[in-house]
């Protein structure tokens, strides 16, 4: 006879569907009503516990005191409490993450995709910085697409380091900092990260900068780099990134990438964004391609095939492992049980054979036949990224 188990009085536990640094997340299902929910367990005895923190900001930042209704791409909270040794959060389940779609993708996005997504990114961050927050983690496996109606919204996720830049009430900005230890994922922090200066706004729209033309040449300079210590490897990373021009960087794609990563690095500690010029910019290249607004990402049709080669039994059976070859952790002192730290710094750039050892991105669902070709593809990019070198992309078309 099993039993059944249940938290927060109304939600059965299901099966792992992955992990994260500060625990595993499970499925969760509402007995009263059906409803799937992520469950995220955290030990009451971790050295650094986050989850408490983290469910307060989803909780502040999942209405939108402009509409007072959910807000878009922000997951919503359903329950967090403790139960014997466990911190639990129950939130909106989620389809997978950008990272995962990338690998589905082989590695690279078509300019319509990225386009698309880089209009939902930039209102995502949008939101969050209006809220006083910052992010300090932006990267791929930090946005997630949601499932059913929400298939095409995209969510962005884990905040465990965000932090309040300015006072929500006065709007006063925190002050200029130097000598701060490195918060965020290397291979997409900014400069000024890298040089040890307080983050503000700027750096989450710079590392976006970043994240998009990983998309488009499907990978960035600074990765794969060698070196003896991750200290090492992040003072490697921090130099390529510096030496590297922006217009070397985004050479082949169309001027405008340069000109969001040229914008973003000339903004001043305290200025606010023009998000609406760098949505602008890509929206205006989005309309002379000629584009239709129709939500088709490059992933949209490839599900079909998917779904036929499940069917065809080509792929993990459903409940699989997988493994992610990119970065599934981060830095700071809320994640210092997630890697090895150095001077109080750390990180998990996930770029060696040894390191790829991480689960497939949490909230999603490996057991749908789209979540298991996933898998699949994102093992397969896994063992070939290992033991490639890294190499320029070819040119893109002209972008006029």
């Amino acid at each position: 006879m099993s039993v059944e188990l249940r938290v927060g009085g109304k939600w059965r536990l299901g099966r792992k569907i992955g992990s994260g640094s500060f625990g595993d997340i499970y499925l969760g299902t509402n007995v009263y009503t059906g409803e799937e929910v992520a469950i995220k367990l955290e030990s009451t005895k971790t050295r650094h516990p986050q989850l408490s923190y983290e469910s307060k900001i989803y909780r502040y930042l999942g209405t939108n005191p402009a509409t007072g209704q959910p807000a878009v791409g922000i997951p919503q909270v359903h329950w967090y409490g403790t139960e014997g040794d466990f911190n639990i959060l129950a939130m909106q389940l989620l389809g997978p993450s950008l990272e995962d779609l990338f690998n589905f993708c082989h590695r690279r996005f078509s300019l319509k995709t990225v386009l698309m997504l880089a209009d939902q990114m930039i209102q995502r961050i949008e939101y969050v910085h209006s809220r006083s927050f910052i992010h300090r983690d932006i990267k791929p496996d930090n946005f997630l697409m949601g499932l059913g109606r929400d298939s095409n919204v995209v969510f962005l996720i884990d905040f465990g380091l965000a932090k309040k830049y300015r006072d929500p009430r006065t709007l006063v900005h925190i002050p200029y900092r130097e000598n701060k230890n490195l918060t965020g994922t290397a291979r997409y922090a900014s400069i000024n990260t890298h040089l040890g200066i307080e983050q503000c706004r700027r750096d989450d729209l710079e590392s976006l900068g970043y994240v998009l033309m990983y998309f488009n040449r499907g990978s960035l300079p600074w990765q794969g780099l060698k070196a003896a210590t991750k200290k090492q490897k992040y003072e490697k990373i921090s130099e390529r990134k510096i030496c590297t021009p922006v217009d070397i960087l985004c050479r082949g794609f169309p001027s405008e990438f340069a000109t969001y990563l040229n914008y973003c690095r000339s903004l001043r500690f305290e200025d606010k964004p023009d998000y609406n010029y760098l949505r602008r910019l890509f929206r205006d290249l989005y309309r002379r391609k000629g584009y239709q607004d129709d939500n088709v990402f490059d992933w949209t049709m490839m599900k079909q095939s998917a779904l036929a080669d499940v069917n065809a039994g080509a792929v993990l059976e459903p409940g699989a492992a997988a493994v992610a070859p990119e970065d599934n952790g981060s830095c700071g002192a809320n994640r210092a049980d997630a890697g090895e730290v150095y001077a109080g710094k750390q990180e998990l750039d996930l770029d060696t054979p040894e390191d790829i050892t991480v689960p497939m991105r949490y909230l999603t669902r490996p057991d749908t036949a789209y979540g298991a070709a996933a898998a699949t593809a994102t093992a397969a990019a896994a063992a070939a990224a290992a033991h490639m070198p890294y190499t320029e992309p070819p040119p893109a078309p002209s972008p006029r």
